[in-house]
């Protein structure tokens, strides 16, 4: 499944290389900070439409769904037109769904942009993804993708305070601001990033009915050995989506009362936390393997929610809730970008896009579970038995990790990896 060898072999400079900066980590680091800027605000905004716990959470869920109704459609067309156009129109897409968001004057329109917004991002993270699969060996694809996740971590280390202020002037403000920033993200890219797509994979996708091959990419999900990394994959999602997709902020906001300032002032801190993490862990997968930092992150993710189940099942105090978020937003560093590591390594090279378009929707499914179960099970029965529930998500993650998929950072890279490093 190390299909290096079909790679497009592109000048692209090292993993710190001027262009890799340009290209990859600066739009990085700009949409984290712009969606991040807006992430404190959202909770506070969709409750001020008159809304209860449950209901607020569809400004979540239905983010995840955009997402979940672009991965198919995304992948096939990055392999039919190529990675360039799908790179720049997420962000165009996810700058005009902000700032309408900013002018939303009713709970349901509010739900349309953010539907857009998730349908955006995934078009951004999928056509990101298939040009360092293109260009990268597998040997820097750890520290290149957690390069990435760093610093997109570095973005909401600054962003959620800045939103907190803006929300203080405006609890609009900062929907335009992320909608700008979305924009400015992309301009070094429109003039540096090349076409990193095979150049007769697009014509055979232009000339050819693409269902046989994509029947045979089917099969081969199916029969190739990838069921215990989808499955996993979901069980990833379904867990990631509480931890970063603003539930907890949601239930801190609901369970404790906290405002806009509190809640970016939690998020920059686990920022904080996160970045040297998420860094040292891509080091340690091109090192040693894949599974060195995978199966320990997501067991101390389930530990660390096991731990929220029982400070809402007794009622503790906001400090233990506290303690319990950035117990777990630890683990999602260790986990950071590990996943999307994976499905790089195991992609098959003629196929990429929709490799990534099917293995997205799996991954968009659970995220678009996980938000609503959680709030059905906190509706209807607790608090503390949804985060049990998805504490069993992530012991289910690392068990599938451990045992039904198999090292994609092999021993031959390994050795390649030792005389290069």
């Amino acid at each position: 499944m190390d299909n290096d060898t079909d790679t497009q072999e592109t000048d692209t400079g090292g993993v710190l290389s001027s262009y890799q900066f340009l290209t990859l980590y600066f739009p990085a680091f700009v949409l984290a900070l712009g969606y991040s800027i807006a992430t404190p605000v959202i909770p506070v905004f969709a409750k001020s439409f008159d809304t209860g716990f449950a209901v607020a959470s569809l400004v979540i869920v239905v983010h995840a769904l955009g997402g979940l109704i672009a991965a198919v459609p995304t992948g096939f067309l990055l392999d039919r037109l190529g990675r360039r156009p799908i790179l720049f129109a997420g962000p165009v897409l996810m700058a005009g769904s902000s700032c309408l968001t900013a002018v939303a004057h009713s709970f349901p329109e509010l739900l349309v942009y953010r539907l857009v917004g998730g349908g955006a991002m995934e078009m951004w993270r999928q056509g990101r993804l298939a040009i360092i699969a293109d260009i990268s060996k597998s040997h820097h694809r750890g520290r290149q993708i957690s390069g990435m996740v760093g610093t997109e971590g570095a973005g909401r280390l600054v962003g959620p305070a800045v939103g907190g202020v803006l929300a203080a002037w405006s609890i609009r403000t900062p929907f335009v601001v992320h909608g700008v920033l979305a924009l400015l993200a992309i301009v070094p890219s429109f003039f540096l990033l090349r076409e990193s797509a095979r150049r007769e994979s697009r014509d055979r996708g232009k000339k050819e009915d693409d269902q046989l091959s994509t029947r045979a990419l089917l099969k081969l999900i199916v029969n190739g050995g990838y069921t215990g990394f989808f499955c996993a994959q979901f069980f990833a999602s379904m867990t990631r989506a509480v931890l970063w997709g603003g539930t907890l902020l949601l239930y801190a906001t609901f369970a404790y009362g906290v405002g806009p300032q509190v809640l970016g002032g939690l998020a920059t801190t686990s920022s904080v936390i996160g970045i040297p993490i998420t860094l040292s862990c891509g080091y340690l997968m091109d090192r040693f393997g894949r599974k060195t930092t995978m199966v320990p992150g997501f067991i101390a993710i389930a530990l660390g929610l096991i731990f929220l189940a029982s400070s809402a099942r007794w009622h503790w105090s906001l400090a233990s809730f506290i303690v319990g978020f950035f117990w777990v937003h630890a683990g999602h560093s260790v986990t950071s970008g590990s996943m999307q590591v994976v499905g790089s390594d195991m992609a098959p090279a003629a196929a990429r896009g929709r490799f990534f378009g099917i293995w997205r929707l799996v991954g968009e499914i659970g995220g678009l579970v996980s938000p609503a179960l959680f709030a059905l099970v906190a509706e209807h029965i607790a608090y503390s038995a949804a985060f049990a529930l998805f504490g069993l998500c992530a012991f289910a993650t690392a068990g599938l990790l451990n045992f039904s998929v198999r090292e994609t950072a092999g021993r031959r890279s390994r050795n390649q990896r030792e005389e290069e490093i």
